[in-house]
């Protein structure tokens, strides 16, 4: 049983800050992290993209489930402690590269072969990993562990989705944040968190209004403060 049961979707920007603050924490206090799958894709399956997103989300969200299938296939052959790997790895080469544009081609580029077979190679995993990006048997899976988390926050959420010492601790939505926490403050604002959560009255903390995280792939810096945008249940919705 993990400290922490953490439910990601490799595109989030957001999961992969959380992520990175999770791990630093995760070194310092030794806590064990489950990772766990989440897909914005399936969330958003019955949504009109064309209506409700900006035009690259689909594209995005969509290779988004393909990297899931090929984390569930790796789990189901390498362990559950792969996957923690394979989530950084991805993470680093979508989100800490340089930009890409906000267009279908780009954002669907990340759900192909020529994407997720180097980072494989780099990990020492089979590259026939990657034949589960076109294996939808994977998604039930994948749909399972979605709607699991889900029940835990309710529906009106986004990601990245933390489960506190599960089974019976308390889920949230989040910690959303947009900038990295130094490691010398990434556990004290973690017992801030915690302290929230182990509440048993305590429901939400919430605004829509959110900087761009610092990573290089959305063009801000580590220096520099993101532009402001409206988000919507863990996305930036054109329309409400």
């Amino acid at each position: 049983m993990a400290d922490i049961d953490f439910y990601f979707d490799p595109v989030c920007p957001f999961a992969w800050m959380t992520s990175k603050w999770v791990r630093r924490v995760q070194a310092a206090r030794e806590y064990t992290v489950d990772w766990r799958f989440i897909s914005l894709r399936l969330i958003n399956s019955h949504v009109d993209y064309d209506a409700h997103f900006p035009p690259e989300y689909e594209a995005g969200h969509t290779a988004g489930l393909r990297l899931l299938r090929v984390a569930a296939r790796t789990r189901a052959e390498h362990g559950r402690e792969a996957v923690g790997g394979l989530y950084a790895a991805l993470g680093t080469e979508v989100f800490d590269r340089e930009p890409v544009p906000d267009d279908p081609g780009s954002r669907g580029h990340r759900g192909t072969p020529e994407f997720v077979a180097p980072v494989l190679a780099g990990l020492g995993l089979p590259a026939r990993l990657a034949d589960a990006l076109d294996e939808p048997a994977w998604d039930a899976e994948i749909q399972a562990e979605t709607d699991e988390a889900l029940a835990l926050t309710g529906k009106d959420v986004g990601t990245p989705i933390l489960h506190f010492e599960p089974p019976e601790g308390v889920a949230f939505f989040g910690p959303v944040i947009s900038r990295l926490p130094a490691e010398d403050e990434a556990a004290e604002l973690w017992d801030h968190v915690i302290a929230l959560a182990r509440f048993p009255g305590f429901a939400e903390m919430k605004r829509s209004m959110r900087e761009l995280p610092q990573l290089r792939a959305l063009g801000v810096s580590e220096d520099e403060v993101g532009v402001a945008q409206d988000w919507h249940g863990g996305s930036r919705r054109q329309k409400r």
